[in-house]
């Protein structure tokens, strides 16, 4: 039976020698030290963005991420050259755009982890122009498309261009309570509008 023996060797110039277990270490502790670990940072959006309709660099928008004002996304690493973040968010990932989020300063990891949990934070819009504001006291329900929906064939309302149209599986944010006919006004992708809520159903934040 043959029996083979691995053992850790140092090459030099003169001579080629077994490392001893002080150099192992030694030398593990310092390869270690020299491979940085991309820290995870929060970030809030402060705009909504659809990069299909907004994105700068029309052949990379499918590799960055939607959100809307108060999404939560989870970022590692800074930005590249172009000003854009790597980040992650609602089970997607993508490339986001620094000049639109900004970072939630937290240290505490369990903190980081409950607010990822929950997905969503109200943003304070006063210094900010042409985005509607969301208050800090305004509900804010994470709703699904179950159907397909087109206001102009499927609306009841005569004022059909207030509605928000979607397809099943759509993911928006009803902005405050159901309104007496039946509608919330809700965020799809920065686009916002009355959805009716028959088409709808509540998706929990985690």
């Amino acid at each position: 039976m043959e029996t083979r023996l691995e053992l850790d060797v140092l090459i030099f110039p003169d001579e080629v020698r077994i490392v001893t277990p002080e150099e192992l270490t030694e030398w593990e502790l310092e390869t270690a030290s020299q491979v940085s670990i991309p820290t995870v940072r929060l970030f809030v959006a402060l705009y909504p963005y659809n990069p299909a309709a907004m994105s700068p660099n029309y052949e990379t928008a499918a590799e960055e991420l939607p959100f809307v004002p108060g999404q939560i996304i989870k970022v590692s690493g800074d930005k590249d050259s172009d000003g854009f973040y790597h980040g992650e968010s609602g089970g997607l990932s993508g490339y986001v755009p620094s000049n639109m989020v900004a970072e939630i300063p937290v240290d505490d990891e369990y903190l980081k982890h409950l607010l990822i949990q929950q997905g969503f934070l109200p943003v304070d819009h006063t210094e900010l122009s042409n985005v509607a504001s969301i208050p800090d006291d305004l509900v804010v329900r994470r709703m699904v498309a179950l159907f397909d929906y087109d206001p102009w064939e499927s609306s009841p309302n005569m004022d059909s261009e207030a509605e928000l149209g979607f397809r099943s599986g759509d993911i928006m944010y009803a902005l405050g309570e159901m309104d007496q006919d039946g509608f919330y006004y809700a965020d799809l992708h920065g686009r916002r509008g009355l959805v009716p809520s028959n088409y709808l159903e509540l998706l929990p934040w985690n």
